[in-house]
């Protein structure tokens, strides 16, 4: 990747810090999305963390991360969610007759996608790839996977397998992957086949997209957001605390 990315540093993580006009690299481009949750994870998981720290774009996807760089850095950036990042892709590969495929989620998930893509992007060309359900998978299933996205050669990959093992995959397999951009997306997938659908842009726009998600599956939910919420916090707090004390006897 040749083109300078803007960016701005949020502890041991390089945070993109432009506009979604901008958030398109020149030569293979590996993109992944980072909220209080990932953060979180990642600090227990070495090898998702690496993923991670290793993206040539990792994405804000969370007001945490926006309120923590402000907070430490004094430096005003904009949330970019996965389904942002999706929309603004699909729209640059239709205006030039470009080429994705999504690797991840079931075949009926792709299916409904295929079929809103054909409606919604037209000049767009699409494969897809339903892997199995598991947690690792096999050198014969990693190779299947590889080949059936090289066939393509998309201009896009989009990955969609949850975190953290998507991003690792992702990561893991980048120079053996056939594609200019390789963009981890995870519930995104979901929410385009509206088999989950995303709160409504009003609660977005209040910055709540969370809360309505926590009420709609709080079992799945609330240890996201009410366990690892508070787990964010004071990891941040004492970044703050400990930089401002160096501060003051520098």
């Amino acid at each position: 990747m040749t083109k300078s990315i803007p960016s701005i540093p949020l502890m041991n993580y390089s945070i993109y810090s432009g506009d979604l006009e901008e958030c398109i690299a020149t030569g293979k481009t590996l993109i992944n999305t980072i909220n209080q949750y990932s953060f979180c994870i990642a600090e227990k998981d070495t090898a998702f963390k690496k993923a991670l720290q290793q993206s040539d774009i990792l994405l804000p996807d969370g007001m945490a991360i926006v309120a923590a760089i402000k907070l430490l850095n004094r430096t005003k950036i904009k949330k970019i969610a996965g389904a942002d990042i999706h929309h603004h892709l699909l729209d640059n590969l239709n205006k030039k007759g470009g080429t994705c495929f999504y690797l991840g989620s079931s075949e009926n998930t792709l299916h409904k996608i295929v079929i809103r893509l054909s409606k919604e992007f037209p000049n767009i060309k699409v494969q897809t790839f339903s892997p199995p359900y598991k947690t690792a998978f096999s050198v014969a299933e990693n190779k299947q996977m590889i080949e059936a996205v090289n066939a393509f050669q998309p201009d896009v990959l989009f990955v969609g397998m949850t975190a953290p093992k998507q991003e690792k995959w992702s990561f893991e397999h980048k120079e053996q992957l056939d594609a200019k951009i390789i963009c981890s997306i995870g519930a995104v997938f979901d929410f385009y086949a509206r088999t989950v659908v995303r709160p409504h842009s009003f609660w977005i726009k209040l910055r709540l997209e969370w809360f309505i998600r926590l009420v709609k599956e709080p079992r799945r939910m609330w240890k996201r957001y009410l366990y690892y919420g508070p787990v964010f916090i004071k990891l941040i707090l004492e970044k703050k605390i400990h930089s401002t004390f160096f501060k003051s006897i520098s």
